[in-house]
């Protein structure tokens, strides 16, 4: 059973006769707010000692504290207390500077890696609950702030009152385990020319075809592609197929890439159907960067960087809108406000985008992709327009301004079902379904839309973000959904990025080529949500966030500023052995298969008989093991281990009598290809 927050009767008694520690020392009293609160992480902004997260004096429900350390969900502090506390005391809660938004946390207190305390769910105006957590023989200790189950929106969590009972040590130590240096793995390309396009291209009758070859090697390079089907060419300075399909069927190409230095070939397999996004997409978002403050003129710029840096030569290709392209409601910036609609009911662009279509154009010529964003609900999560009453005009205009991808957001629908008010699409921003009439209910505005967009003369891929509610992955394809969000909004945290991780098997099975589970954006770069500043992931749990998303067959979207990319990050984002695991046809999507401590094995099977595997480490120390259980991961016969991030083979190994020498760092990853030898 979980700790009571009850100190032991021997502990009290020595307390009281001063008798605790060594020799004669005393019991001392240590506040958590004298501790270094740097190293703690936490979904947005940074710690604050003894004021709110805003800057405020502490307040929880009406009740004033002088002494605290504000987070923001989710958030981890880790303390090295090598066995000298006896106790820790607090009173934690949510801070009323965020009333009215419907923050929601729990608090929870790991000792030793063993969960000895939680608050149970909390909401804004709560009264502050008290923790007592008997602490002898805990060497280390964890306090974490999770979301309460409805995401981290304004979640201004508090440990207020809070100190430690020590034998006589007056001072502890936190600390972060994690290797905060990053370090390069991926093989620069070579200068002669390699085909990194996806193996197979799903497009519906009489759409628009676009497919861009992408290859990398010295520049300049010309491209073919023999055995185009007819009413489809390709430009052989930039790669691009266009043209269009009247008749299903499937299509077999032979691309070519030539260039100085050498040629190479690839087969790409085009199948005219009724299916769509036979593999994942892989893009960028504008949210995770730019937040509130996107822009025509930005997005412009992350489509040229996209280009410039070379991304769109290892397949990254949609360029992404979120949320304030829309006029706001009530906005006090100029150039979010104005007209919603017209007389038609279509959505006019607030005045930082003004025409769509030439900007979809401009993306185009590029040989990329462009997406946009909306609300089934009346409101945008950011209170801009969404399509509630107007789905037909929207589809509509999404297709003639030529947009490729919709992300349709939940949000205030969530008040429209519940007959609430709809001036605040955070207060009922998620709910939960459990079939029958409910399920009909969640189910209705996405199947809604989905018919609006299949009815567009070009095809458009269908994001469904409702954060995994009602088991979306079970009826996501019914409704015309490509992908739909399985969890609640990531951060750049260790917390919140292991919390996805481990909960994505539940929903493996459905996964397949035009139906992708989304754990949301990737979090590394240059991120912030308007507030920009380096990825809080450590350069070892970045290699773990790509290594599982790709494992996942999840949608790769890169939430950075495509103009601040650095090295670190240009290697996470071009290593195209493990771009492959992402893209294989297969579209099988790895679950975990071993557990060994804290170590997961996740597999994937692929198309062509191969196994990629990944060793990840989701606890704080090295894991470091000769590996020889391969049957546990359907891995049976010889075979060859090549390591994906450094692009090298290891060795040929029998499963019944091979062993892998197996070093994992800290929330780090191994990640291999297993290939059958003959």
């Amino acid at each position: 059973m979980m700790n009571k927050c009850k100190l032991t009767i021997a502990t009290i008694f020595a307390i009281a006769l001063g008798l605790t520690g060594t020799g004669n020392l005393s019991a001392q009293t240590v506040w958590l707010d004298e501790l270094d609160l740097s190293t703690a992480t936490q979904g947005y902004g940074v710690p604050v000692k003894n004021k709110s997260l805003d800057g405020h004096t502490l307040t929880i429900a009406g009740k004033t504290f002088e002494r605290g350390f504000a987070t923001h969900s989710v958030s981890s502090l880790l303390i090295l207390l090598d066995g000298n506390a006896i106790a820790f005391n607090a009173k934690v809660g949510l801070d009323d500077e965020v009333a009215g938004h419907g923050a929601a946390a729990e608090f929870e207190i790991y000792g030793d890696g063993k969960k000895i305390w939680s608050s149970g769910r909390m909401k804004v105006g709560d009264t502050a609950r008290t923790c007592s957590v008997d602490l002898t023989g805990i060497k280390k200790l964890e306090l974490v702030v999770a979301d309460g189950g409805n995401g981290n929106y304004y979640d201004h969590a508090e440990w207020v009152d809070a100190k430690f009972t020590t034998t006589g040590v007056t001072t502890f130590k936190t600390y972060n385990p994690i290797s905060s240096e990053p370090y390069i793995l991926t093989p620069k390309p070579a200068a002669t020319p390699k085909i990194n396009s996806a193996k197979v291209f799903g497009v519906r009758p009489g759409s628009p075809f676009q497919f861009i070859v992408v290859a990398t090697g010295d520049r300049p390079m010309t491209f073919s592609a023999k055995g185009l089907p007819k009413g489809l060419t390709i430009d052989p300075k930039t790669g691009i197929i266009t043209g269009k399909l009247t008749k299903a069927g499937t299509y077999m190409v032979t691309l070519g890439a030539k260039n100085a230095k050498g040629n190479a070939e690839k087969k790409l397999r085009i199948e005219c159907g009724e299916r769509i996004a036979l593999t994942p997409p892989m893009g960028w978002n504008s949210w995770n960067c730019f937040a509130g403050e996107v822009s025509a003129d930005k997005v412009k710029r992350a489509a040229n960087a996209m280009v410039s840096s070379g991304l769109i030569n290892h397949g990254w290709t949609y360029i992404n809108i979120d949320d304030f392209w829309e006029n706001h409601r009530d906005s006090k910036d100029p150039s979010l406000r104005g007209k919603l609609r017209d007389e038609a009911g279509y959505i006019i662009p607030n005045a930082r985008f003004v025409d769509m279509k030439p900007l979809a154009d401009y993306v185009h010529s590029l040989g990329l992709k462009i997406g946009l964003y909306s609300s089934p609900g009346p409101w945008t999560c950011g209170g801009c327009a969404g399509s509630y009453g107007y789905e037909k005009q929207d589809a509509e205009s999404y297709g003639k301004w030529g947009f490729d991808y919709l992300k349709y957001d939940w949000c205030s629908y969530g008040n429209v079902i519940n007959g609430l008010p709809n001036n605040d699409p955070y207060k009922v921003s998620s709910l939960s379904y459990n079939g029958g009439a409910e399920l009909s209910t969640a189910i209705k505005p996405f199947k809604l839309m989905g018919e609006y967009l299949r009815q567009q003369p070009r095809d458009i891929y269908y994001s469904l973000c409702q954060y995994g509610m009602s088991d979306v992955w079970k009826w996501g394809d019914s409704v015309g959904g490509n992908s739909w969000r399985t969890t609640n909004d990531i951060t750049d945290t260790w917390v919140s990025v292991k919390g996805i991780a481990l909960d994505q098997d539940k929903s493996a099975a459905y996964a397949r080529p035009g139906n992708w589970n989304d754990p949301d954006m990737l979090v590394v770069g240059t991120v912030g949500w308007g507030n920009p500043h380096p990825s809080k992931l450590k350069p070892d749990e970045q290699y773990l966030h790509i290594s599982l998303w790709s494992l996942f067959s999840a949608p790769l979207l890169i939430g950075c500023d495509m103009e601040k990319l650095d090295d670190f990050t240009l290697n996470l984002l071009t290593n195209d052995e493990v771009i492959e695991v992402n893209q294989d046809p297969l579209g099988k999507q790895a679950t975990c298969l071993q557990t060994i401590g804290n170590l997961r094995i996740y597999v994937k099977e692929m198309e062509d008989g191969c196994y990629a595997v990944g060793f990840c480490n989701f606890g704080t120390e090295i894991a470091d093991l000769s590996y020889k259980e391969f049957g546990k991961l359907g891995i049976n016969g010889k075979f060859r281990a090549r390591d994906l991030w450094r692009q090298k083979d290891i060795s040929n190994i029998d499963s019944t009598t091979g062993k892998l020498a197996i070093k994992v760092p800290a929330h780090g990853v191994m990640l291999y290809k297993f290939s059958p030898v003959k």
